[in-house]
């Protein structure tokens, strides 16, 4: 019966994994037709489950309840899914204002299903942030009757309608119907909502992720569980209260070098306090004149001209700065076909007289091939140029005060956030002192005999200096952080760069907590950290502030990400002992010939004893993170699954690294070089639930374009 278990299981996994490349060749409805949705597919998630269920009798795990209890919210939530698989209606309905509806469409059946009231729209409007042009909510005004059974047995209010609103992350409920708002109509006069009838499968879904967290937290406070038992073990029993800790988070011209014409100092100074409307937010015109800076030049300033200084010399003086060469082209193919001598193009050579060099490229290169892409990224630099110098590209406030301007406080903490790259200051210093924190602990892990006084000394005091590094690191990105939360009025939480940067504070964190007990988190925070916030440097991720996306603007939001971008920073650490482990291991022949081996092994030891005990919160945060994101899914678009590649490839994560709680019936768990390099392997599947999926295979989660 194990045997059977371990290969269901493992076809479960392999085939999620290949379903998402497929979804990815042939298309979401492809794979919902031919395997999520295909009872063979409902029948090996079955086998699973009972074979699990007779599994938990022949252990006589209702001995150990919480075990018992954990297992059995997985249960509960197939049962819900198969409840919502098989008795579930969905399907949308389109109101238009004043006209009654009693039905709504379902897709896969093209059939009309009777609604037990009549709907009406009374109107629609889109809801967008004070003086802009971004949606802030989408909302639609309704009227309904009372249900058919009711009014009926009412006499004299069979006409009586009620009037409710529908927005994004506001839904209406009657009779077990839900309606969320999904799209309108091009006039702006139509609504469309989707309609969701599931009232036992959403219930039962939902006690199982209630039992589900029960279970996780009995599991880490049980006196006879294996947390506490690894959390006592004499080689750990300092470094627990750290562990624990961890659940309590939470207009006149100047020469400048080459004579470029610029505004003085002095007043682009001035300019950069003024307020203007920038990426549907009030921002200080130096936010939206660095951004043009960069975007053009790949830096923050050019040739030691400020940004307001080059757009005013721009402004004032575009035929000088049209043929300066200050826009970046970085593939070497598009600087050959424009015959550009270094990888900085003027804007007159993009430009044959009137004829737009690129137009014939693009027209071309069609499709996603590098050069169409650097194409691309290059006419989005012109097209900000042709903006600026038509006088669109500068939007002031309105002057009837229907936009709320930014407070001194607010102006002079974002331009302290602008003056400041945070992100580049940390990737650089954490790597540096990463590696030389890290050869540090490999000098003194690798060595046979014991320090020397003198070298002791400085070894000590080598990492004093490493930790107070690491605290002013943390303290340094965590003021950054909080400085963006406070310009953008939100958590920094909604794309790629902000999700990046929460996970280099969760590993800097983690850090400072484990360090004193466990030398080699030191290192391993550093390297992290700074490797995460290079990926995000280098990647080109979108830094800027913006407005949430309507669907985003939800507190499931930030409770989600949180979760598993603590998770993604504990599984890290995992894998950062398994490499430190091995590399251990691989000098203890050598340390037993020389008598330090029984010094090694209890390295060895602790770091397995470490790993085992920070899977514990790293799954849990996972697991936690994935149910309650599924809850934000219901409460935004009505379905609590969809099996979109982000979702499918944390299931995958969330699955490979639970195996490894199973050392009792998979006994090669109990070998630690077998589970360091699982752990190292297993890692793989973080990476490619974070990077693989928002950079290669897409979806509703991905932050590729964000």
């Amino acid at each position: 019966m194990k045997r059977l278990l371990v290969i269901l299981y493992v076809c479960l996994v392999g085939l999620l994994a290949v379903t998402t490349f497929v979804e990815q060749a042939y298309g979401t409805d492809f794979v919902e037709r031919n395997i999520y949705h295909t009872i063979w597919f409902c029948c090996l998630w079955g086998a699973i489950a009972v074979i699990t269920l007779a599994a938990l009798i022949r252990r006589a795990l209702w001995r150990r309840l919480p075990i018992l209890l954990l297992h059995g919210s997985f249960l509960v939530i197939l049962v819900g899914a198969m409840i919502t698989f098989i008795g579930s209606k969905k399907g949308y309905i389109h109101l238009r204002p004043g006209v009654a509806m009693n039905s709504f469409e379902e897709p896969e059946s093209g059939k009309n299903i009777k609604l037990p009231f009549i709907m009406r729209l009374d109107s629609f409007r889109v809801v967008y942030y004070p003086g802009t042009e971004a949606p802030a909510d989408y909302v639609s005004y309704i009227s309904h009757s009372l249900p058919v059974s009711l009014s009926d047995s009412l006499s004299g209010q069979k006409d009586t309608f009620f009037h409710e609103q529908i927005s994004m992350n506001r839904i209406f409920t009657s009779q077990g119907f839900r309606f969320y708002q999904s799209s309108f109509d091009d006039d702006g006069q139509g609504s469309w909502l989707t309609v969701n009838y599931d009232p036992w499968g959403t219930r039962v879904t939902y006690a199982g992720y209630i039992l589900l967290g029960i279970s996780m937290i009995w599991l880490l406070f049980s006196q006879n569980g294996e947390f506490r038992r690894l959390l006592n073990h004499p080689l750990l029993k300092k470094g627990g209260v750290f562990i624990l800790f961890l659940f309590c988070l939470a207009g006149t011209a100047q020469a400048q070098k080459r004579s470029l014409p610029a505004l003085k100092r002095i007043q682009a100074d001035s300019l950069a306090r003024e307020q203007v409307i920038y990426h549907d937010r009030v921002v200080p015109f130096n936010t939206l004149a660095r951004d043009f800076v960069q975007k053009l030049t790949g830096k923050s300033s050019y040739k030691g001209l400020t940004p307001e200084q080059v757009i005013g010399g721009w402004l004032l003086y575009p035929e000088v700065w049209r043929n300066e060469s200050l826009i970046y082209i970085k593939s070497a193919e598009l600087q050959q076909l424009l015959g550009l001598k270094t990888p900085y193009a003027r804007l007159t050579d993009l430009f044959d007289g009137s004829v737009y060099r690129l137009r014939e490229h693009w027209q071309r290169e069609q499709g996603q091939s590098k050069l169409a892409k650097a194409i691309q990224e290059t006419d989005e630099k012109v097209g900000l140029i042709l903006m600026l110098e038509q006088g669109t590209f500068i939007q002031p406030l309105p002057a009837d005060g229907s936009v709320k301007p930014l407070s001194k406080i607010q102006v002079k903490a974002e331009l302290l956030y602008n003056s400041i790259p945070f992100s580049k200051i940390l990737f650089m210093v954490n790597l540096a002192f990463g590696l030389l924190s890290f050869l540090l602990l490999l000098h003194n892990c690798l060595r046979s005999t014991a320090l020397p006084p003198k070298v002791k000394t400085v070894s000590h005091i080598a990492g004093v200096s490493f930790s107070v590094v690491l605290y002013a690191a943390f303290l340094f990105h965590l003021a950054g952080y909080c400085l963006r939360w406070y310009i953008g009025g939100r958590i920094p939480l909604s794309n790629g760069y902000e999700t990046m940067q929460f996970m280099a504070l969760c590993i800097l964190l983690v850090a400072c907590l484990l360090h004193r007990r466990f030398p080699f988190t030191l290192p391993f925070g550093f390297l992290l950290s700074g490797f995460v916030l290079l990926v995000s440097y280098l990647g080109q991720m979108n830094p800027q502030i913006t407005p949430l996306m309507p669907v985003l603007v939800s507190p499931w939001l930030s409770i989600h990400v949180s979760l598993i971008m603590m998770s993604y920073a504990l599984l890290a650490f995992i894998m950062l002992n398994g490499i430190l482990a091995l590399c251990l291991r691989k000098k203890e022949t050598e340390n037993h010939v020389t008598g330090g081996y029984e010094r090694q092994d209890n390295r060895v030891e602790q770091l397995t004893l470490l790993s085992r005990l920070l899977l514990y919160p790293a799954t849990f945060f996972l697991g936690a993170g994935i149910f309650l994101g599924a809850v934000w899914a219901n409460v935004s678009w009505g379905r609590y699954w969809a099996w979109d590649p982000k979702e499918v490839w944390a299931l995958i994560t969330f699955l490979v690294y639970g195996v490894a709680f199973h050392s009792q019936s998979l006994q090669i768990f109990r070998k630690p070089l077998f589970f360091h390099i699982y752990m190292i392997l297993a890692f793989l599947t973080v990476l490619m639930t974070y990077f693989g999926v928002n950079y290669v295979l897409g979806g509703m989660h991905s932050y590729a374009n964000s």
